[in-house]
């Protein structure tokens, strides 16, 4: 189904929302979309010189100062911005109060419009309307919340490239060249019995080969951009009371795990994001690697197991006083040898108890071939060092062109794999010499799975998925 057969209905009744996060502030901002939107704010707004039927009958992109009244009770001072659609966010006529920001202010200026012929807006039912409305495309929908989400600078580098449309015209234009492909395989299709060609199986072999190369450009930029988007993956592996928790302490500069001198108290993994030299490292702390001794530790270990084979760097941390060294060091080679692929950092904990550490590092490095550095994770010693090790270590990973198009959500990430497996599907029908329609078919599943991406092709499901994510007034 095409963008311009959406069969998907688009509510123009009047919602409401607060735009502005909860809590005390100076400003608040309540709007308003739909039918009759403006005519709802003038049952409720006078202009400060008294004039009335201001709103209706204004200019878009005018403010109006003036006073919120319910009957002959005023509620709030406001100024009052109007659009008119289509000019607006959501392509309907709009208006926003701009209300003082106090928590029972901003409750009866919305209890106001909704007793006025408001329905409080559903979760991202404002962008939902400008997507729906033509206003933006679905990927540019799914931009403005990543951007509203972004926790570092790359990620929201990320998401504003893709709100000003720069993914969506590779995607459109992708889905042009495989449109033309497909109507002309349909033409032959119609002419059967003629047995009349419109495209050589030699042309249509080469133009599936470069639609080929640059899906599978798209697919293999995830990578890149999951990084930029959800930071870098970053576990910290070890032996029980390698002192893990306390190296996340303070590599988050708070409290968040547990420390204690027993031996597994980490039973699950703890994941938080931090930010060092514009990078965002999503950082585990994970269970202590021993034979576990009852059930609950057992699984902790598995799942420290499993974020290990997800890690995009790994911080081994071991106790530079053991008195079981060789023993650490044949496990920093199992682990390293069982993640080939995840940079890897030796890092060697509690050297301010070592009255000389350099021969424990020299030995560990040697014998385990692997980086290491030491850190006291109690007093801070090393760590700055530490964290600008592992800004080198993943400096390529976070490392965004402007030129660059990256593929940052898993939901396209699949749409696109899907396109690349139905081109490849057609390409090996074209080499066995198959029935055209046969060729039609894989190349219309290519053309709707890259429609689905920016809302060509789209159902009430994949909207709902998306829009349950946003916030109320978004």
């Amino acid at each position: 189904m095409s963008g311009t057969d959406l069969l998907l209905p688009i509510p123009g009744d009047p919602i409401t929302a607060v735009a502005t996060p909860v809590g005390v502030g100076a400003l608040a901002v309540v709007r308003i979309s739909g039918n009759g939107a403006h005519q709802i704010a003038d049952r409720v707004f006078q202009k400060a010189n008294g004039e009335a039927q201001a709103l209706a009958s204004s200019p878009g992109f005018l403010a109006h100062f003036g006073r919120l009244y319910d009957g002959e009770e005023m509620i709030d001072e406001v100024i009052a911005l109007v659009f008119r659609g289509p000019h607006s966010f959501t392509a309907e006529d709009m208006v926003e109060f701009t209300c003082h920001g106090g928590p029972v202010v901003v409750k009866h200026v919305l209890q106001l419009l909704l007793d006025n012929g408001c329905r409080l807006a559903e979760p991202g039912e404002f962008t939902r309307r400008a997507f729906l409305n033509g206003r933006i495309d679905l990927l540019q929908a799914e931009a403005i919340g990543e951007m509203i989400h972004a926790r570092s600078e790359s990620a929201w580098r990320t998401a504003v490239t893709q709100m000003k449309g720069d993914l969506s015209k590779k995607l459109n234009a992708l889905r042009e060249r495989l449109l033309h492909s497909c109507a002309l395989l349909e033409l032959e299709l119609d002419f059967s019995e003629e047995e009349v060609e419109f495209q050589s199986r030699e042309e249509l072999t080469r133009q599936v080969d470069d639609l080929r190369r640059e899906v599978g450009r798209l697919v293999d930029s995830y990578q890149h951009g999951r990084l930029l988007s959800e930071g870098v993956a970053t576990v910290i592996a070890g032996r029980p009371n390698a002192g893990k928790s306390t190296l996340l302490n303070t590599l988050l500069g708070q409290e968040r795990a547990i420390v204690s001198h027993m031996p597994g108290t980490t039973r699950d993994y703890i994941e938080e994001c931090f930010i060092h030299d514009k990078t965002m490292f999503r950082l585990t702390d994970t269970a202590g690697l021993r034979e576990a001794g009852e059930e609950i530790e057992h699984e902790g270990i598995r799942r420290s197991r499993m974020k290990m084979a997800e890690a995009d760097l790994m911080l081994y941390l071991f106790d530079a006083g053991t008195e079981r060294l060789d023993e650490e060091i044949a496990d920093i080679r199992a682990v390293r040898a069982a993640h080939p692929e995840v940079r890897f950092l030796v890092v060697a904990n509690k050297v301010d108890l070592l009255s000389s550490s350099d021969e424990v590092m020299q030995k560990v490095s040697s014998e385990a071939g692997a980086e290491v550095i030491g850190i006291s994770a109690r007093d801070g010693r090393g760590v700055e060092a530490l964290l600008q090790r592992m800004s080198e270590l993943v400096k390529d990973l976070d490392k965004l062109h402007e030129a660059s198009v990256l593929v940052t959500s898993l939901r396209h990430y699949e749409a696109l794999r899907n396109a690349a497996d139905a081109l490849e599907n057609a390409r090996e029908l074209i080499d066995h010499h198959a029935d055209t329609e046969l060729i039609a078919f894989e190349l219309r599943s290519a053309l709707d799975y890259v429609g689905e991406i920016t809302g060509k092709v789209v159902n009430e499901e994949i909207l709902n998925t998306i829009f349950a994510k946003f916030c109320i007034g978004k």
